[in-house]
């Protein structure tokens, strides 16, 4: 379980400022956030890399820029490659159609270089 957000940073990726406010002002809900966030993304059936992938692509077909960006930026910490986002974009288009994919691939261009 994540402690603070460092730990968060190293679990996610880019700790979002929502997350940093929470652990400042609410440091109860903060607890409990980051249970039910290290009981997701812990190991388990799924490595934490399949689920990483599995959420960028939630979050391009959301369309979800901040949410897209702050799992790409995890996904570098993890370190998954370019061609596994994309990918994971291609099974995105195939559910979510045309504009997920379009989405999820000008992020990712901006956000991982290689």
């Amino acid at each position: 379980m994540a402690k603070d957000t460092k730990d968060l940073e190293r679990m996610i990726g880019k700790v979002p400022k929502f997350f940093k406010e929470l652990a400042e002002r609410d440091p109860m809900m903060y607890e409990m956030v980051m249970k039910l966030e290290g009981h997701i993304w812990d190991d388990g059936a799924l490595t934490r890399k399949t689920k990483k992938l599995i959420a960028i692509a939630i979050a391009a077909s959301l369309r979800d820029q901040h949410a897209t960006r702050a799992q790409l930026a995890g996904a570098a910490h993890l370190g998954i490659k370019k061609a596994e986002v994309e990918e994971a974009l291609r099974v995105a288009f195939l559910l979510a159609g045309m504009p997920a994919y379009v989405y999820g691939k000008a992020q990712l261009d901006e956000v991982m270089k290689e």
